[in-house]
């Protein structure tokens, strides 16, 4: 069994080292990451510049490889050979803060098992519900832990093509998660706001700020698993046609496309 640990926070990050330590209980495993944080970087492709792998420890001592480019690059290097074994599942993770709704778009840790999908691999993100103040002081320990079980029934039952798992566990104690819930994707409330400030030389500059995102907890969603204390199981296909809106197009008044505009 080889399994390729990956994230978007960067080698360093300790979510990712306490995957890698978890996930050795199943295999071989081999840590592919980027060399920085890439978080919200979304589902990128590097394709216009050369990509640099190089070597690096972890804290334990264990090998690891480093990339400059993005978390789904890091997949895409690894699939396509630059580790030599076949890859059998792909885990991304553990990120310190929920990845729930709309954030599956932007979120580095989600399109690195998204990538993994695209190759036919199996493969799920995983994440934290971390608070907004700090990762200080994070416990990763219980997330590593359910990593490992959900691995496994991975392992057991095979997803179908083009899937993945998106799996949001709650800060919590493993004594204190109720259990696991299998959620659809819920709705998340972004309170982002434009900031612009003016440089040394009275150059405007922008920044994306704003509060930390809420979340409406309805019930079978990931956002209400999380509320209530549950492990949040969402899985996720690569499909996004809005299949109930096709036959709603069909009935549209289509005009030729060799008609000019009146």
């Amino acid at each position: 069994m080889h399994i390729l640990v990956t994230n978007d926070d960067g080698v360093n990050a300790p979510g990712l080292f306490a995957l890698a330590q978890a996930m050795r209980q199943l295999g071989q495993v081999s840590v592919l990451a980027p060399d920085h944080n890439w978080s919200a970087s979304g589902h990128s492709k590097t394709l216009h510049r050369p990509i640099r792998v190089k070597e690096v420890t972890l804290p334990d001592g264990t090998p690891a490889l480093a990339s400059d480019g993005a978390p789904s690059d890091c997949v895409a290097l690894a699939i396509l050979g630059l580790l030599p074994q076949p890859i059998d599942l792909v885990v991304s993770g553990i990120n310190p803060y929920a990845n729930l709704g709309h954030d599956l778009t932007y979120s580095g840790t989600v399109t690195a098992a998204m990538e993994a999908a695209v190759w036919g691999i199996p493969a799920m993100a995983i994440s934290l519900d971390g608070t907004e103040t700090s990762t200080e002081g994070v416990d990763y320990q219980p997330a590593a832990s359910i990593a490992v079980q959900i691995a496994r029934l991975i392992l057991k039952y095979p997803l179908p093509p083009e899937t993945l798992l998106n799996v949001n566990v709650p800060n919590l104690p493993l004594d204190q998660i109720k259990g696991y819930q299998i959620t659809r994707l819920g709705l998340r409330i972004y309170r982002d706001e434009l900031i612009r400030r003016e440089d040394p030389r009275g150059k405007p500059y922008y920044w994306i700020g704003g509060d930390f995102p809420l979340g409406v907890p309805e019930k079978e969603s990931d956002v209400g698993a999380l509320t209530e204390g549950y492990i949040s199981i969402t899985p996720i296909k690569l499909d996004l046609t809005a299949h109930e809106l096709i036959d709603t197009l069909k009935r549209w008044e289509w005009p030729n496309p060799a008609k000019r505009n009146s």
